[in-house]
């Protein structure tokens, strides 16, 4: 099996893609420590602060130590440098809010999972003609499950993700799967800021454990 398929049945099996991002190393390494207890195997952390690099580095590391099976992925990424950095760092897939080329270039040959935010027919066939397979839907809250149902047909080898706007709960998530996504993407409707300020880990694992047997009950 090539990693790329790995990564995505990896995320399609548990249905949901948590996450987040933390400028605290301790904080960070927490909350996946929470997520795996949940039963996720995939993660999304999203490079949107300084020390996004050296905390994924550090999950890492703790992922080797402490977490078989663990996927981590890196998100927002907006260009090769970036792309390149957490290659270097040890990164299992690749997201970013828009299609960026020369990224889906750098990666696919790799056989790394690249999945680019698109909202716009002209831009999930560009990543297609690309080699990318797997498509975020962003802003899922603009977009709506509607916007998937238009377009599945058109689009039978894609998988899809929306991401933001995504709840958690049983109406939300399973108007997307019924619309035709293959799993969502969950921030701070799962992982909030609240729970992450308050160092509720428990919490973030009992939510994470209640979405997932939402989705295996829709399946």
């Amino acid at each position: 099996m090539t990693k790329i398929q790995l990564v995505t049945n990896t995320i399609i099996n548990q249905g949901v893609l948590p996450l987040y991002y933390n400028a605290d190393e301790t904080v960070t390494l927490e909350i996946l420590r929470s997520l795996y207890k949940a039963g996720i195997r995939a993660v999304e952390y999203t490079s949107r602060g300084e020390a996004a690099l050296s905390n994924f580095t550090k999950m890492v590391e703790i992922r080797n130590a402490e977490m078989p099976e663990m996927l981590l992925g890196i998100g927002t990424i907006k260009n090769v440098q970036q792309a390149e950095a957490y290659y270097k760092a040890g990164a299992d897939f690749f997201i970013s809010p828009g299609f960026v080329a020369e990224v889906a270039e750098f990666l696919i040959p790799k056989d790394l999972l690249y999945s680019p935010g698109c909202m716009t027919p002209t831009e999930i066939i560009e990543a297609e003609n690309s080699g990318v397979t797997f498509i975020k839907l962003f802003p899922g809250n603009a977009l709506g499950a509607g916007f998937m149902s238009a377009i599945k047909d058109v689009f039978p080898n894609l998988k899809f993700m929306p991401t933001g706007g995504v709840d958690t709960t049983k109406e939300s998530i399973e108007s997307w799967f019924k619309a035709g996504v293959s799993a969502v993407g969950m921030g701070s409707k799962l992982v909030s800021k609240e729970l992450m300020l308050a160092k509720d880990y428990t919490t973030i694992e009992n939510e994470t454990k209640k979405v997932l047997e939402i989705i295996q009950s829709l399946k």
